[in-house]
């Protein structure tokens, strides 16, 4: 079914139904009303995490440049602390393995579908002087919600991953999660929106690997912690994942985005035990879907590796920093200093005079805000800053 849809996708072909249309009805219905029992399906509006991360790792190296594209998960809907979110969870990741600064761009909308990615792209692509080192991709749930065809989300992402990746971007993409783990939905519709997610995650994975990127399925959003612990990983809404999800997706993303940039130890040999193996696109792509966090990445055509890397724990998450100004933002900020000043208004408003929030290595330190840092479990948290206008 999955190379199916992904042909489809490929030369044009219509809907191919996965449901039947009463039963799909019946599945949006009951998704729908789930949302309005849980708070109305409304959560907070995802913080802006844009900025760069890692700047204790500052040197003569270029900063890598992270895009985050897709719906409400790749934006990070659900939580209220930029640090919290997976764009700032993964640049703060990427920095410490990389041991370079990284600047993140996030272009992800709530409540997008698959053919958003085009609007996402051309945004990132825009100034070939930032230019992505590497993207991060996790769309469709959306597309099952709304009925969309799955030809068509395919087609639509297949496109975005051949775009990035002739603009010279490495590409990860987060394959549509499993529906069937949202609390409020029951059986038998639980089933069929598991059936729906994993066959159309599958699709996505062909599609993505033949046009050079890498796939890790979100499957049942990383894991039987989200099954054994749904209270704890979902946020207030139950339909989008807390900080502590957020966290287990992005430990399980990680690896094959470091991989992608060949900043991750590769074993030459499979490992049997973990269940790594080299198979058809097609079928590495269904065993794929079936179990969460297992990477695909195309080798020999038709040939890909489907691999189960070791989930790294991530660094404690620090807030963005402001990228460096322009040249000619420098030049007024010089021209500004030069004239005269009138010293009797105190300490700059923009610099903190007391003490430090937790960081180190020289970074800037925010103003006071009364606010504590940091998240159930420990791990301090920042709240962003305000970039400089473009």
């Amino acid at each position: 079914m999955a190379r199916r849809i992904a042909a489809g996708a490929a030369y044009g072909g219509g809907s191919i139904g996965l449901l039947g249309a009463a039963a799909v009805g019946v599945l949006l219905a009951e998704v729908q009303l789930a949302k309005r029992q849980v708070g109305g399906g409304i959560a907070p509006v995802p913080p802006s995490a844009d900025g760069r991360y890692g700047v204790a790792f500052a040197g003569p190296a270029e900063p890598l440049r992270l895009g985050l594209l897709g719906d409400s998960t790749a934006a990070g809907q659900g939580v209220r602390r930029a640090g919290q979110t997976p764009g700032a969870l993964l640049a703060s990741g990427l920095a410490a393995v990389s041991e370079r600064p990284v600047d993140l761009r996030n272009v992800a909308q709530p409540g997008a579908r698959s053919d958003d990615l085009e609007r996402q792209v051309s945004l990132l692509l825009a100034d070939a002087s930032r230019t992505p080192d590497v993207c991060v991709i996790m769309i469709g749930a959306n597309d099952v919600t709304h009925r969309i065809p799955a030809t068509q989300s395919v087609r639509c992402l297949t496109t975005a991953v051949r775009r990035l990746r002739t603009a010279g971007a490495e590409v990860v993409v987060g394959t549509c999660p499993d529906l069937g783990t949202i609390e409020p939905v029951y059986q038998p519709l639980r089933w069929l929106a598991r059936r729906v997610s994993r066959q159309l995650a599958a699709a996505q994975t062909i599609g993505s690997v033949e046009q050079g990127g890498r796939t890790v399925s979100l499957g049942d959003l990383l894991g039987p912690e989200f099954e054994a612990n749904p209270r704890e990983l979902f946020g207030p809404d139950n339909y989008h994942p807390s900080a502590e999800g957020y966290a287990t997706a992005a430990m399980a993303v990680l690896p094959t985005l470091c991989a992608a940039l060949g900043l991750w130890p590769e074993s030459e040999r499979l490992d049997g035990a973990r269940r790594e193996d080299m198979l058809p696109v097609a079928e590495a792509a269904s065993q794929a879907a079936k179990e969460a966090g297992t990477e695909v990445t195309g080798a020999r055509a038709p040939w890909a590796l489907l691999k189960q890397r070791r989930r790294r724990r991530l660094p404690a998450s620090t807030e963005p920093h402001p990228e460096p100004e322009t040249h000619e933002e420098e030049e007024a900020t010089e021209s500004t200093e030069n004239a005269p000043q009138d010293t009797g208004s105190g300490a700059d408003s923009g610099t903190s005079t007391g003490g430090t929030d937790g960081e180190t290595g020289g970074e800037p330190h925010e103003k006071k805000s009364g606010k504590k840092d940091g998240e159930k479990g420990g791990e301090p948290y920042g709240e962003p800053r305000n970039l400089p206008a473009n």
